[in-house]
């Protein structure tokens, strides 16, 4: 899970986006994304799905399949 918490928390350090406006588009707190960034909750797939099409980022980069983080769109 080291290598997922890791690339959730660089990817929203990585974006223009804030954690508040991340946290609206996917329907949870600040505090859940917070708890995913730090290792203390895991993201479910619809939730990963929701963030990665709002991040423009692959979900097989996030779970750590492969190392390009670009969405196969």
């Amino acid at each position: 899970m080291e290598i997922i918490t890791k690339r959730i928390a660089d990817t929203i350090e990585d974006s223009d986006i804030t954690i508040k406006e991340i946290a609206k588009k996917l329907g949870c707190s600040t505090k859940q994304i917070t708890r995913w960034k730090k290792g203390e909750a895991e993201m479910g797939i619809y939730k990963l799905k929701i963030f990665c099409e709002i991040l423009d980022v692959s979900a097989d980069y996030i779970v750590g399949i492969t190392d390009n983080p670009k969405s196969k769109k």
